[in-house]
């Protein structure tokens, strides 16, 4: 697949991966979560990525996951998956992605170790062996790229971008300039994403940057709310953005950061007030306590009143 042949415009869904209550995958649950995204409309699927749960995943499992996504979505929207970890993990991941129809592969960091940079550059190449599914890599945790190395992935032909979710805007700038800079049909055509938790909380910061696409956990429980930021952020209305930042999203990312892993747990526990069938989360991730649920419950009304004064109704 050529890379102008990439379309992942509007809001990127991350759908979440329900377990069963002895934690074996939800099939069914997730088929239902995959058609209320697309119902909702998303742009994208990403599934079995961070707020899938990759992690925890077995290789069978989000093959699984992908097949059941194919299947619900039928077309209507690309369905992309994660891969990554170890070297040969992330590389037979790429491969089981391509086999299984997938429109694309996130692929996550190195697990455990890290390198010096061209060794990043490497950890891609070889990942991505001979495929030609198209990618997205994953700029976290132990893959953080420099400049100079972030440019050197427009050698690989099938990666066509790059996902953000290290935080740092002036690292983030380079990237975007020194790349873009270089003027060519590839430079011009490289996807770059906001994938920070909440990212709407980033998200006038990165699209002042190049950087407008990007990734929401919200659209996995309140995709209304989800929508109308993104629509916002699409027209510049820095009021209603201020307004859905202001009485919704900095208190729930203020509740987030009470705990680690809250960026997945708390958006599970969300859609479980919603009535979704998603299940509980596998570990190291732990449920929030009762009253952590009951202020997100509150969180998430209080975004939905915002919501409902700004469309006038």
């Amino acid at each position: 697949m050529a890379q102008t042949e990439i379309e992942l415009d509007g809001l990127l869904a991350f759908p979440l991966t329900p377990f069963t209550d002895d934690l074996e995958v939800n099939l069914d649950g997730f088929a239902e979560n995959v058609e209320s995204h697309v119902a909702a409309g998303a742009g994208a699927l990403f599934v079995a990525c961070g707020t899938g749960e990759f992690s925890s995943l077995s290789a069978g499992e989000v093959a699984a996951v992908l097949a059941k996504a194919r299947e619900v979505a039928a077309g209507r929207v690309p369905v992309w998956v994660g891969a990554g970890g170890g070297a040969a993990a992330a590389r037979a991941g790429v491969a089981a992605a391509q086999a299984g129809g997938a429109d694309g592969v996130l692929l996550l960091p190195p697990y455990l170790v890290t390198g010096p940079q061209s060794g990043l550059v490497d950890y891609v190449r070889y990942a991505v062996g001979d495929t030609s599914v198209p990618v997205i890599v994953y700029h976290r945790g132990t893959g953080v790229f420099t400049a100079p190395s972030a440019a050197k992935l427009l050698d690989i032909p099938s990666v066509v971008g790059l996902k953000d979710g290290y935080g740092d805007v002036e690292v983030m700038t380079r990237i975007v300039t020194t790349i873009r800079s270089l003027g060519t049909e590839r430079s011009d055509g490289f996807l770059f994403f906001n994938g920070l938790p909440t990212a709407e909380v980033s998200a006038k910061a990165y699209a002042a940057i190049g950087v407008a696409r990007y990734s929401s956990a919200v659209h996995c429980f309140a995709p209304e709310i989800a929508h109308r930021f993104h629509r916002a952020l699409g027209e510049g209305d820095t009021a209603v953005m201020d307004r859905l930042l202001a009485g919704f999203y900095l208190p729930l990312v203020s509740l987030r950061d009470e705990t680690p892993g809250f960026a997945v747990s708390l958006v599970k526990a969300a859609a479980r007030l919603r009535g979704d069938k998603v299940g509980t989360i596998r570990p190291p991730l732990i449920e929030p306590t009762a009253e952590q649920i009951d202020r997100l419950g509150k969180v998430v009304e209080d975004g939905f009143a915002v919501l409902k004064g700004i469309e006038g109704r």
